[in-house]
């Protein structure tokens, strides 16, 4: 019997486990994949935000970005510096086992190769090179990914929405200061450009149709071939509920992704700590029932429920978007006044603060209304 378990090793999941461990509980972390960190399922872009709440050193680190670069489909632009690191650029691989490690130092048990099911609170059954076994736990952390299947074995439901995502690493000419984002590569979400260094980038798409055939034409603007591939799964939406006895789900696994980027490292990290501060909680009260544990999903609702609503109103209302309202948007969000804002209020992990700066300016009236934003004026007030 283990005081908590933890599904899936990635940066939520060790996060939780390390959390755990350090936190003096009988911690066992389990991952299907015989190697942390591979498949690679990600575009490696992390805020710094995000990279902070990773808690490792910089061996990860291939990049560091300063600024973006729109670009429509009809050739307008729009470029902003900050002058400052914004985002790194990393090699996810490294990252994933760096943080697996960190788990292991603190004292959890890992197993790899281990496939887990829910059977219950309290009690899951795991194959693997073990063979068979039935493990219980006083706690089981979630964090299985985007089609994770403890949350289903729970009865928690799936996700509203899940886009696919493809992206390739090819040799390319850049400036490895700015990432590039292509909305009409991609009209239900976006294509984008992330420089890796001067020669190389990864360039991959989003969306939730024609995926190889968008992927394809955007690519052939790049290169012919690739040194790289990787596909993937965006969760867009939380579950309508994310514990049950004995029970939390974290990151991908709940939906807490961001609708604006589709990153969740930094969301899902934010959830994994507020678990086991709850976990931790629950075990001093001795209580570990869901009337118990929905502490877990006040704490995250709190923490970021409000940037996750938006994102998702804003990734609606991107969907409605039209390539000539794309192209206006750029055109007209280059004002060097608004740059100005975008620079000193942008945050990749919580858009709100430079929503509502923009929102209000009577500048740019004009084109909410031809966005129809104004559902996101009355959800800010």
């Amino acid at each position: 019997m283990y005081d908590i378990v933890v599904v899936g090793a990635g940066p939520v999941g060790a996060t939780a486990a390390r959390l755990s461990a350090e936190a003096g509980l009988s911690t066992l972390l389990i991952e299907e994949h015989a190697t942390i960190g591979h498949p690679v399922q990600c575009a490696g872009l992390l805020s710094s935000s995000a990279f902070a709440e990773c808690e490792v050193g910089h061996s990860s680190v291939l990049n560091t970005v300063s600024g973006a670069r729109f670009v429509s489909g009809r050739g307008s632009e729009l470029t902003f510096d900050a002058k400052e690191t914004k985002a790194c650029v990393v090699d996810r691989t490294l990252l994933d086992r760096e943080m697996g490690k960190a788990a292991a130092d603190a004292g959890a048990e890992v197993r790899l190769k281990t496939r887990a099911e829910w059977l219950g609170p309290g009690l899951l059954k795991t194959r693997g090179i073990r063979g068979g076994e039935e493990i219980g736990c006083r706690i089981c952390i979630a964090a299985d990914g985007a089609r994770s299947g403890i949350a289903r074995s729970a009865g928690l439901g799936r996700h509203r929405l899940v886009l696919g995502g493809i992206q390739a690493e090819i040799p390319h000419e850049c400036d490895p200061r700015f990432v590039e984002l292509h909305p009409d590569a991609s009209p239900d979400f976006f294509g984008w450009v992330i420089p890796v260094s001067s020669s190389r980038v990864r360039v991959g798409l989003a969306g939730r149709a024609d995926l190889p055939a968008r992927f394809e034409a955007f690519i052939r603007n790049y290169a012919a071939s690739s040194i790289h591939c990787v596909t993937g799964a965006i969760p867009l939406g939380p579950l309508e509920q994310t514990y049950a006895d004995r029970l939390m789900i974290c990151g991908d696994a709940a939906g807490l992704v961001k609708p604006t980027s589709g990153g969740g490292i930094y969301t899902g990290i934010r959830s994994a700590r507020h678990a086991v501060a709850t976990a931790v909680r629950a075990f001093e009260v001795g209580n570990t029932t869901a009337e118990a544990l929905y502490t877990y999903e006040r704490l995250w609702k709190a923490d970021m429920g409000r940037d996750l609503a938006l994102g998702m109103q804003i990734y609606q209302m991107r969907c409605r978007m039209t390539g000539d309202d794309v192209d206006h948007a750029i055109r007209t969000l280059s004002d060097p006044e608004v740059l100005k804002i975008i620079v000193e209020e942008g945050d990749m992990d919580r858009p709100g603060k430079l929503i509502r700066r923009l929102l209000f300016r009577p500048d740019l009236l004009p084109l909410f209304g031809r966005l129809g934003i104004m559902q996101l004026l009355r959800s800010l007030q």
